[in-house]
Parts: structure tokens; sequence; C-alpha cells
């Protein structure tokens, strides 16, 4: 079977490095979802190196800041499911009170007509605020 996460997947690309990519990715009714994608094929969080492991997680919190800061959704899902695709990736999706599965997850039933949060030049908004941000924001 061929990993559809093991080359670069669908999606705007925000952010790469030698070990993962960040991207924007469309998924409807949910502008502003994006994945963390570890670039070498491994099944699991403990298939990695304790600085890997914190790489990959600073990145999934770079990208949950960045979401907050330009769209201000009113919370942050982050799953790392795997169960479709065995790759490690983590999905950083920004929520919204009056989207259509609030306050269920995205995957569950839909429990409205969401409203619409797209904002223009979101991926150009997203690349300047991990841009311009530091990787690891103090804790406070």
């Amino acid at each position: 079977m061929t990993c559809p996460l093991c080359t670069l997947p669908a999606g705007e690309l925000l952010h790469e490095d030698s070990l993962l990519w960040v991207l924007l990715v469309n998924e409807a009714g949910y502008p502003g979802f994006c994945r963390v994608i570890w670039k070498q094929h491994v099944r699991e969080m403990s298939d990695l190196s304790a600085a890997d492991t914190r790489h990959l997680l600073d990145w999934v919190l770079h990208t949950e800041r960045a979401l907050r800061q330009v769209m201000q959704p009113e919370k942050i899902n982050l799953a790392s499911l795997g169960n479709v695709v065995p790759h490690l990736h983590w999905h950083v999706i920004p929520r919204f009170a009056d989207d259509a599965h609030f306050p269920s997850p995205i995957w569950a039933s839909p429990q409205r007509e969401g409203a619409d949060h797209n904002q223009a030049g979101l991926a150009d908004s997203l690349r300047a605020a991990l841009k311009n941000q530091p990787l690891a924001a103090a804790v406070q």
C-alpha cells in the first residue's frame, strides 16, 4: 500500500523543514484546518526520539497559536488519530460556536448549518503568523 502522507500531500504549504510539513487543507466548512505531518513514515509518537517529539509538538502548538492569532476561534481541537492513514500527523482545527458540528467533533453528525469563517488571504496570514512569532512561546 502506498502511503498518501509519505510525499507532500494535498494542501497549501505553510511551513516545511527537514522533519515535517505544516499544511492548510481544504476541509469543507472548516477554514483554517491544518495538518502537521511528520515526513518520515512512522506510526506512533513513541516511535520518535525525545528531540523529534519535542520538535513535532512545538510545531503543533506553534500552528495552534498562529490559528488563534489569525482566526480567533472559540476553541482549537488537536487530534492525532491515524486509524485510516497510519502515518504520524496531527490535525489542528479551529472551532467556532456556530460551526456545523460544535460542540461535537467535526467528524460527528452536523448540529446545524455552519457559519462561514473563511478569510481572504488566510494562508498568507497564517504563514506570516508562523514566521513572525517565536517557535517556543514563553509559558505565562
